[in-house]
């Protein structure tokens, strides 16, 4: 064989074991992330749901709100506010039949006893539990028999490992129970994500002292990170986060674009990012998935609510 054919044959060879590489990497990305967690498209650019943008208690609406498909309907629970009327954040309820064409609840808020703002709603056992942030980011839990009247049940605790209290703030408090267990994951000024646990649901302990998921290395969630959602599927967990590259996202002066992204796990504690996130960029953010039975839905809460349907 001559040195030529040698070198050709050479020069295949070394692509062939590069495009196995590559359809390997490819095959083990979609392994760990399918697509039903990360491949969605925007049913439309105008947002579902908004702010009033009116003399309303909700003129605005901002951060996490949460839906659950629950007994036939979409329901969701919003922060909403109005700076002309008070500085205080109130709970808001509106419901839906397909989703996508919501209507507010005729006798909202449905609490305004104290602030209420970045809410969690899951039920378990028939009876509804809401954790949210508080003034100064102190997370607090409501709880309610069916979803419209709250009751509080105080300020959430967290400890370290050893048992000290951890200082707030801890904010954009998401929760998460597997075999019985209440996971708690939380920020703190969105520098990173941390788990803990609990019995009581008030009084919580860290699994570990070192966060879970911190920001970096890419530049997409460089600044700032919090979780917004777990979802177990296939046996491997989905955290669904949003997150910036600004670092000084919340001193001002400075332009600051959410996005919203996922990462997956085996254990709730080591997470690896998905490899092409953002998911959704646009200034989008606090991402929760939805499922109806029939395929899943991803919606961007804040600061208006924009859908995204699976492709």
């Amino acid at each position: 064989m001559s040195n030529v054919n040698l070198n050709w044959f050479g020069l295949m060879m070394v692509l062939c074991v590069f495009a196995n590489c590559g359809n390997q990497q490819a095959g083990d990305v979609e392994q760990r992330f399918p697509k039903e967690m990360v491949a969605f498209a925007p049913y439309s650019d105008r947002s579902l749901f908004s702010g009033t943008d009116s003399s309303t208690w909700d003129k605005h609406i901002r951060e996490r709100g949460f839906i659950l498909y629950d007994d036939g309907l979409y329901k969701i629970w919003y922060t909403g506010y109005n700076p002309d009327r008070s500085a205080l954040k109130f709970l808001g309820y509106a419901t839906s039949d397909d989703g996508i064409r919501w209507e507010r609840y005729s006798e909202n808020p449905i609490y305004s006893e104290r602030w209420t703002e970045d809410v969690f709603v899951l039920k378990d056992q028939g009876l509804y539990y809401l954790f949210a942030e508080g003034k100064d980011d102190v997370a607090h839990l409501l709880t309610s028999t069916d979803g419209i009247q709250w009751e509080s049940r105080g300020d959430l605790t967290i400890q370290s490992v050893a048992g000290d209290t951890i200082p707030a703030p801890y904010g954009t408090p998401t929760v998460f129970i597997k075999d019985g267990t209440w996971h708690l994951f939380y920020e703190r000024v969105d520098a990173a994500i941390w788990v803990a646990t609990s019995v009581d649901k008030l009084h919580w302990r860290n699994i570990q002292d070192e966060p879970v998921l911190i920001p970096g290395p890419e530049d997409y969630d460089k600044g700032a990170v919090a979780a917004n959602q777990i979802i177990e599927f296939d046996g491997k967990y989905y955290l669904y986060y949003h997150a910036t590259s600004n670092p000084d996202w919340n001193k001002g002066g400075s332009p600051v674009h959410w996005n919203s992204n996922v990462a997956m796990s085996e254990d709730l504690i080591k997470w690896k990012k998905y490899p092409n996130n953002p998911l959704v960029e646009n200034n989008e953010s606090s991402p929760v998935t939805v499922w109806d039975g029939r395929r899943p839905k991803l919606y961007t809460m804040h600061k208006n609510m924009h859908l995204y349907l699976p492709k």
